[in-house]
């Protein structure tokens, strides 16, 4: 099975395709600006669920970040357990700067 993601920006996700299919087997959503990527939902498709259509998305998602210099914003539940699993993508994680004064 040969999983094949493209970024559309157009739809703001990124979309996996199996063996060349039509059909979306799966997608991550998200929101981006010139810093930053914020991973909003993953969904595959019942039929290709544990085939590893969620770890190319997050894989190729994420891959694309770093190419790109963005830090990343996982409140998607599978991107946030997907990038625990993969400590090679912890640097990439957005880090709030802000600070709370007394």
């Amino acid at each position: 099975m040969t999983v094949e993601v493209n970024d559309v920006p157009a739809a703001k996700r990124y979309e996996a395709r199996v063996d060349g299919e039509a059909d979306v087997a799966g997608f991550a959503a998200y929101l981006r600006t010139a810093e930053l990527i914020a991973f909003l939902h993953t969904e595959v498709a019942p039929a290709y669920e544990g085939r590893g259509v969620g770890s190319a998305l997050a894989r190729t998602a994420l891959d694309e970040a770093r190419a790109a210099n963005l830090r990343v914003l996982a409140t998607c539940p599978f991107f946030a357990a997907w990038i625990a699993r993969h400590p090679e993508y912890e640097d990439l994680l957005y880090q709030s700067r802000s600070r709370v004064s007394d």
